[in-house]
């Protein structure tokens, strides 16, 4: 009878051990963007049609094929007779360079002063802490506008001015589950083996948290886009003859009536990267938190 009963339950458990394991469509379909984002970055001189800077003034403002172009401009021209499709692919990868860029740095910094905040706690906690309600009480966009507008534009100095931005949740993450490890067992075995600082943060503390952590810097990822995409919409990001897709959407917005495919090919890029990356931070929000399980 214990057989019986043991056969049925496992039947009943495998189809919904099956369920957990499939994943749904929408990520799925979201993944497979990704890879297709990462793949036209990294590919991005070997898939572009053109220049992403050549000029083809015979054929200005050309419409793309679904709208009476010729198939030599896919997407369609520019005021400046530039490929429209051959930017785009460039301004895939110079935006999404920024933004995994941004959100290394924001990471890393937030990580390293949570874990500062955690181990030394009294002052140097307080100060972190300071900083930390500093950062969330002041308007990120004025910050940026104070100092592009104080030291100029580069794109090193545009990448580590947004990877400024949102670097406090991590030092409260960090923070918090360094506390948390700290007082459990396997930390303060280490501890009294001899171990230094850095070897207990770094070989036992971060990979403990380190799910946390990716799944707050998937989470953060799209923000970093669109904050890139609106500075450079207002000409204060990514400069020319450097593209990104901001950059193609402040252009487009003065042919929006007489060509609307300027902006419409890096509007709906920005649109369906940043809805990937949250559908994708949410399934694995729902995956790695052992709360929600």
């Amino acid at each position: 009878m214990s057989d019986v009963s043991f056969d049925a339950a496992a039947a009943v458990s495998a189809p919904r051990t099956r369920r957990r394991a499939r994943l749904p469509v929408p990520v799925v379909l979201a993944l497979g963007w990704l890879a297709l984002m990462l793949l036209v970055a990294v590919a991005a001189d070997l898939l572009s049609p053109f220049p992403y800077t050549a000029l083809d003034l015979r054929n200005r403002l050309s419409p793309p094929v679904g709208m009476g172009g010729a198939w030599l401009h896919a997407l369609g021209t520019d005021e400046l007779g530039r490929d429209v499709l051959s930017r785009l692919i460039t301004s895939i990868r110079m935006s999404l360079l920024i933004a995994f860029g941004a959100t290394a740095i924001s990471a890393v910094l937030g990580v390293t002063l949570g874990f500062l905040a955690a181990h030394f706690r009294g002052l140097v906690e307080q100060a972190v802490l300071a900083l930390v309600d500093f950062q969330a009480a002041m308007p990120f966009l004025i910050l940026a506008l104070a100092v592009l507008a104080f030291f100029g534009n580069s794109l090193p100095l545009f990448i580590c001015l947004l990877g400024l931005n949102g670097w406090e949740r991590y030092a409260r993450i960090a923070r918090g589950l360094a506390v948390s490890a700290g007082s459990q067992g396997y930390a303060a075995a280490v501890k009294g083996l001899g171990a230094s600082p850095w070897r207990v943060y770094g070989r036992h503390v971060l990979p403990n948290i380190a799910s946390t952590l990716i799944v707050s810097m998937t989470l953060a990822f799209p923000e970093i886009i669109l904050l890139e995409s609106g500075l450079s919409f207002l000409g204060l990001g990514v400069q020319p003859p450097m593209t990104s897709l901001g950059n193609m959407v402040g252009y487009g917005r003065e042919y929006l009536t007489r060509a609307p495919w300027i902006l419409l090919a890096p509007s709906s890029v920005i649109v369906l990267t940043t809805l990937s990356v949250s559908l994708v931070g949410d399934w694995l929000r729902d995956r790695l938190d052992p709360t929600l399980r």
